[in-house]
C-alpha cells in the first residue's frame, strides 16, 4: 500500500470513518497456529513458524479476515534479530525472515481481497514484542527486566528490528504487551531517532485492571505513548476481559486518540511450565456480551489476544454490527 508520511498518519482514522466509528482487530496468533497443528513449543514461540510453516501462518491471517478483522498482526511479536541468530541464521536471514512476517500478511490481505466482492480496507499491523518476550522467561509477564538493563539497551536491542518491519511496508507498528515504563519510553525515543515515518500504536497489559505488569501506573505510561508524535491509538492488550472496562475508562481520562483492546481469553500463562492455565472466559459467546459495553465506554479499535479465535472475532465482530 504505497502511501504518503501523511495518509500513513491518518489511517487508523480512516478506518473507523470508514466502519462507522470501530474497527475489529484479529485475534491470537500463536494458538491459533497450535490449532492448525503447528509444535512452538520454542523460545522463538510463534517466530518459529516463520522458517518452519509460513504458509500456516498466512492461512490464519486468512482465517481472520473472513472472520471479520480489519486489521491483521503480523507473527513478529517474538521475532527478533538476536533470536534468530541464536539459532544460527545470518543477519541477512534474520532481517529477512522480519521481513517475511509483513510480508504474508500482505498476502492474505492480497488473496483475501481478490476474492472478496466488497472491498474494504484492511491494515497491517508489524508487531514488536518486548524485551521480555525475546527472554521467553515470563518476565514479559512482569516487567521485571533486572537493574543492569537501562533505557539503552532497550533501544539497542530494538533498534535494527524497528528498521527491518518498517522498511517492509507495514501500514503501522504495533508495540505490544508493553510491561514498563522504560520500554514505553524506549519506544517513543525509537520513533523520533530512526526519524520513523509510518504510525505506531501502543498497546500495554494488566494483571490488576490499575496498572501495567510492572507497577508502573498506566495512566503515567499511556501519558507518555499519548504524547509521542507517530502515537495513534493506545490501549491494552494480553488482559483478562474482567479488567478492560475499567482500564478503558482510565484511558479515556488521558487520551484523546482512539483507543484499542485486544484482551486475552482470561486464562493464565505459567511461564515454567510454558502453558496456559484453564479458567472461564475464554469462548467467543463469553467475549461477545461485553463488546458493546467496551465500545461504550470508548474503545473503538477491538479484537482477541491469547486463546482467542477466529470464532471470537467473529463474535466481536457481529456484536459491532449489532447483530449480537
Amino acid at each position: 500500500m504505497d502511501r504518503t508520511a501523511e495518509e500513513r498518519s491518518n489511517v487508523v482514522e480512516e478506518l473507523l470513518r470508514e466502519n462507522g466509528g470501530w474497527a475489529v482487530i484479529d485475534g491470537g496468533l500463536a494458538t491459533e497456529l497450535e490449532s492448525n497443528g503447528a509444535d512452538i513449543r520454542d523460545a522463538l514461540w510463534s517466530s518459529k513458524c516463520l522458517f518452519s510453516c509460513p504458509k500456516l501462518i498466512r492461512k490464519v491471517h486468512l482465517d481472520y479476515l473472513e472472520a471479520g478483522a480489519s486489521i491483521l498482526i503480523t507473527a513478529s511479536y517474538q521475532a527478533t534479530i538476536q533470536g534468530f541468530l541464536s539459532r544460527g541464521f545470518s543477519q541477512e536471514e534474520s532481517e529477512a525472515l522480519l521481513r517475511k512476517s509483513v510480508e504474508l500478511a500482505v498476502e492474505a490481505r492480497d488473496i483475501y481481497l481478490q476474492k472478496c466482492p466488497q472491498k474494504r480496507q484492511i491494515l497491517i499491523a508489524a508487531s514488536v514484542g518486548s524485551y521480555g518476550a525475546y527472554l521467553a522467561d515470563g518476565s514479559e509477564y512482569s516487567g521485571d527486566y533486572g537493574e543492569c538493563v537501562t533505557l539503552e539497551t532497550l533501544k539497542e536491542f530494538h533498534r535494527r528490528r524497528l528498521e527491518v518491519l518498517v522498511e517492509a511496508g507495514p501500514d503501522l507498528i504495533a508495540f505490544e504487551t508493553i510491561p514498563n515504563k522504560i520500554e514505553t519510553q524506549a519506544y517513543v525515543e525509537l520513533l523520533e531517532e530512526c526519524k520513523i515515518n509510518i504510525p505506531a500504536w501502543f498497546a500495554f497489559s494488566s494483571k490488576d485492571g490499575v496498572n501495567i505488569v510492572s507497577g508502573d501506573s498506566l495512566v503515567e505510561c499511556g501519558s507518555i505513548a499519548d504524547s509521542c508524535q507517530n502515537c495513534v491509538a493506545i490501549g491494552i492488550n494480553c488482559t483478562p476481559p474482567r479488567f478492560i472496562h475499567d482500564l478503558i475508562l482510565s484511558m479515556t481520562k488521558i487520551t484523546k486518540k482512539p483507543i484499542l483492546i485486544y484482551p486475552n481469553s482470561g486464562e493464565s500463562y505459567d511461564p515454567e511450565k510454558k502453558e496456559w492455565v484453564q479458567s472461564a472466559g475464554g469462548s467467543a459467546e463469553d467475549f461477545a456480551p461485553f463488546v458493546n459495553i467496551w465500545h461504550e465506554a470508548g474503545a473503538s479499535l477491538i479484537g482477541g489476544c491469547c486463546r482467542t479465535s477466529p470464532d471470537t472475532v467473529r463474535a466481536i465482530s457481529r456484536a459491532l454490527k449489532g447483530g449480537a
